[in-house]
């Protein structure tokens, strides 16, 4: 096929060229042969943002097939959906080196500002994304609005949350704390837990597996419209690699007959590199930090790479165990000293509340507690989360105690259920001890929770523990353990709000959606009110 002439890639806004404007509720152009997996945007500055786009040049061109001639692909980004005041263009070249996939990351641009992007591959031209750039450092912001994701199971479920964020038009970006696509071999059939397979249909170890899988959740509809709506800021956690991730392994990966997890954690890096729009913190890292005028500064975790095997009983206590890895911990306390915003937002994959039964006994029984063989802050339900990290907890908490830090927002996905939790500096003892931090934990988009695991009725036995964990763990101020939904966190001077929105019905393409509760923390108070439902 005829490579891309330069001059024929910038011709984007030539006569009989019509792009629609996106309307406020959700437009989304249908994906065309040559850009089948949507636009995206993400990692939004002041003066520059990551475009991101696929192209498939050739029908055998398929993602992860390593096949198909290197193109020359067109992009243009402008103040109008017409694309009359183009303000940035260019050519970027791709192959089946990366997957035939573009990533530009455009410079040059005005803060605080909408813009219109798309792409163009010979005749053809991608759908029209939005995108935006983030505030000035000075600026004084009013507010900010954000959409929360996370744990999207192509097969529990279609994405009918991120169909209803698409339809939003008040959204300054969207953030996802991991588990965007997930691992697992396919289902055998397409049942009333299984909605639709996965591809490749066999586990994904190798980077040609990987490619097909973020290729498949890549060309599911309301994924890509609201992708195309504004700009996104991703971390992952494991199923972007394997259920349970650690440095080095995993533990749905089996060395004997999936090979070296070295090999398997770099090809999921890769994959991820190449199809998510992604800005990588420096030296290649994805912790990094977005700033958002004066407001508030997000800072996004990795807490997959650097940290110690899971363990039990005592060992969660183990000083020399981590989550974040040192280097991580020290940038990160850093980060939080120095960031001259008023809020600090921790994009956090995994729930740093402790959950925990008996922590009022282990408390008063410490001397004897490696003797009983519990942990010192009570028998840990979950080791995979901070709960199995108890001394990097100790020494972030104690860190915002120790310097005054105020205003910390852990922003926490992975369980798959809802939670408003007030961060204890010591659980056992809190609300004596205060609270140092606010903590709100999203819905899955579509991964099973509860009920759906014990094949109950929603709002039976989950009531039971929702009950236990109430009547255990005191800084846990809301918790509902069904529904699937995502949330939407409005930043403001003088507080941060959180909304929970459930759907009616996650195996049904079209399900509605119902506001189901919000709670406000005031600037200054590490304290949650409900404010409505």
């Amino acid at each position: 096929m005829t490579q891309l002439n330069r001059r024929e890639a910038l011709k984007l806004g030539g006569a009989g060229v019509a792009v629609a404007a996106l309307a406020p509720a959700a437009a989304h152009a249908a994906p065309t042969p040559h850009f089948q997996h949507g636009v995206a945007s993400g990692d939004p500055l002041p003066q520059a943002v990551v475009l991101w786009t696929r192209v498939t040049p050739t029908p055998e061109s398929l993602p992860g097939s390593g096949t198909g001639p290197a193109v020359e692909v067109g992009w243009q980004v402008a103040d109008d959906a017409g694309f009359t005041t183009v303000v940035a263009s260019g050519v970027f070249t791709t192959g089946p080196e990366r997957d035939h996939t573009v990533k530009v990351d455009v410079q040059g641009l005005r803060p605080d500002t909408g813009y219109h992007y798309r792409f163009s591959y010979l005749d053809a031209h991608s759908p029209v994304g939005r995108t935006a750039t983030a505030p000035a450092p000075g600026a004084d912001v009013a507010s900010l609005k954000f959409g929360v994701v996370s744990c999207a199971d192509w097969e529990a479920g279609f994405f009918g949350a991120y169909r209803h964020l698409a339809a939003r038009d008040d959204l300054t970006g969207v953030i996802h704390l991991g588990d965007y696509l997930y691992e697992y071999a396919a289902a055998s059939v397409v049942d009333d837990k299984n909605v639709r397979l996965h591809l490749p249909a066999h586990e994904i170890v190798a980077l040609a597996d990987y490619r097909r899988r973020h290729a498949q959740y890549k060309t599911d509809p309301d994924l890509q419209a609201l992708h195309a709506r504004c700009p996104w800021m991703t971390v992952w956690d494991d199923h972007e690699s394997a259920n349970n991730a650690w440095a080095e392994g995993a533990g749905n990966h089996t060395p004997g007959t999936e090979g070296s997890w070295a090999a398997r954690k770099a090809a999921s890096r890769q994959a991820y590199d190449e199809w998510m729009p992604i800005r990588w913190g420096q030296d290649g890292v994805l912790q990094r930090s977005l700033r958002f005028g004066q407001l508030a500064e997000l800072t996004l975790l990795d807490l997959r790479s650097y940290r110690s095997e899971q363990a039990s009983g005592p060992a969660v206590d183990d000083p020399a165990r981590t989550l974040t890895g040192r280097a991580q911990m020290d940038w990160l306390k850093q980060t939080l000293a120095q960031s001259p915003t008023r809020w600090r937002l921790l994009g956090n994959s995994v729930m740093v509340s402790p959950l925990v039964l008996g922590a009022v006994t282990a408390k008063v029984l410490r001397p004897l507690t490696r003797l009983l063989g519990i942990p010192k802050g009570g028998i840990v339900l979950n080791s995979d989360q901070w709960d199995g990290y108890a001394a990097d907890r100790e020494e972030l908490l104690g860190h915002l105690r120790e310097n005054g830090i105020t205003n910390t927002v852990f922003l926490t996905g992975d369980i798959h259920t809802s939670w408003a939790n007030e961060v204890p500096l010591e659980a056992a003892t809190y609300p004596v001890k205060p609270a140092v931090a606010t903590e709100f934990v999203v819905p899955s988009v579509a991964s099973a929770n509860i009920d759906d695991m014990l094949d109950v009725e929603p709002r039976t036995v989950s009531l039971a523990a929702e009950t236990a964990i109430a009547n255990t763990n005191r800084h846990v101020r809301w918790t509902n353990l069904d529904d699937h939904g995502y949330c939407v966190l409005e930043v403001r001077r003088e507080q941060v709000r959180m909304d929970w929105y459930f759907l009616a019905d996650r195996r049904k393409p079209g399900t509605s959606v119902r506001k189901a509760v919000s709670f406000t923390s005031a600037s200054g108070s590490q304290k949650l009110r409900r404010a409505w439902g």
